[in-house]
């Protein structure tokens, strides 16, 4: 029963980020908006973590389920896919690179400004 109460106030907010989308007109998808409303009510108290924990974690854990479709669907168009492959290939390490730098060196300079803060 429990889950059906957590499911419930997660599609409810997933339904409001869908009522949002229709009436923003701005490239955001309904999911972000249902994401941000989420956060605002668990923020806020309106909504408690222990209220949409379990259910969370399931739709987590069912998480990789999502991309079996989206996998099948690269083999059946495996010959599109080679046709790109080098240049995806190329991106997916290039943008490995710039993120674990731009990572490492946030990192460093709040670790540096927490040390300046303690002074």
């Amino acid at each position: 029963m429990k889950y059906i109460k957590q499911a419930f106030i997660i599609f409810f907010i997933s339904f409001l980020g869908e009522l949002l989308n229709m009436c923003i007109p701005l490239p955001v998808p309904a999911g972000v908006y249902g994401l941000l409303l989420l956060l605002g009510a668990l923020c806020s108290g309106v909504v408690k973590l222990p209220d949409v924990e379990n259910f969370g974690a399931l739709m987590i854990e069912l998480m990789p389920l999502m991309f079996v479709p989206g996998a099948a669907g690269v083999i059946v168009y495996y010959k599109e896919v080679l046709a790109v492959l080098l240049p995806f290939v190329a991106a997916i390490i290039i943008s490995t690179v710039l993120v674990i730098g731009a990572t490492g060196v946030v990192t460093q300079r709040m670790i540096r400004n927490k040390f300046k803060w303690k002074k």
